[in-house]
């Protein structure tokens, strides 16, 4: 792996230049200031992903592979991408592994800052088989969603909003990393529906996500107490 993405051999941005060179012009930190004024038709996630999916030019993808792609919205982007495996039932230690990265980016989100992750994390990655497959699972889900994306309500996802949703998103990042069965689905819908409401703008999908976020701890934490007492109780008989 090359230290810098945008190197490797055989990454192109040809077939999601819209990925790149989309406006945004209230997407913050994430759009270099340079394209903010850009007139390219832009893109949805859907149609990004589908792209590099069909991309046969390399046999892996990394994280950072994925911030290059998607630059723009990277941030956003890739929180939705990390949180979205956990929306289903996966085998177990998939949500400590996805989780790492998770908890970078939410918090990024709560700072306000350009998307970084350490070499680390962002040189892990997939083949490609595994991320079509990945994208393939995604892509219904997304489209249909998109759909219903609008730009309104942007109080909601405005600026000094991101900080309070980020905040919120890596509370939730931290439940989906526990080893509480079944928990972390719910916290990753909330994650994903947030991720997509500021990715479009879209401040009602934010509420849906922030209102599936509290009942997500809710449940999360009626489930960890649950699991606690039964510890209690099954230490005190055996000891009795």
């Amino acid at each position: 792996m090359m230290d810098d993405a945008g190197a490797r051999p055989g990454l192109s941005t040809d077939a999601v230049d819209a990925g790149s060179t989309e406006s945004d012009p209230s997407a913050g930190d994430d759009v270099p200031r340079s394209r903010r004024g850009s007139k390219l038709p832009r893109k949805r996630l859907s149609q990004i992903l589908a792209a590099i999916a069909q991309d046969d030019r390399r046999s892996d993808i990394t994280i950072d592979d994925l911030m290059h792609l998607i630059e723009g919205r990277a941030r956003a982007a890739l929180i939705f991408l990390f949180a979205f495996p956990n929306v289903f039932p996966a085998p177990p230690g998939l949500s400590a592994v996805l989780g790492l990265p998770l908890l970078y980016l939410t918090g990024q989100m709560m700072l306000g800052r350009i998307p970084w992750l350490p070499r680390l994390i962002g040189q892990q990655g997939v083949s490609m088989p595994a991320f079509r497959a990945m994208v393939q699972r995604a892509l219904p889900f997304l489209t249909r969603v998109e759909r219903l994306l609008r730009p309104r309500l942007g109080w909601v996802v405005g600026p000094t909003a991101e900080h309070v949703l980020g905040a919120f998103a890596l509370v939730l990042a931290v439940v989906v990393t526990l080893p509480i069965p079944l928990a972390n689905m719910l916290p990753s819908f909330a994650i994903c529906l947030i991720a997509l409401g500021v990715l479009e703008r879209d401040g009602l999908w934010t509420i849906f996500g922030v209102l599936a976020g509290i009942a997500s701890l809710l449940l999360s934490g009626a489930v960890a107490y649950a699991m606690v007492k039964t510890a209690i109780m099954l230490i005190v008989q055996a000891f009795a």
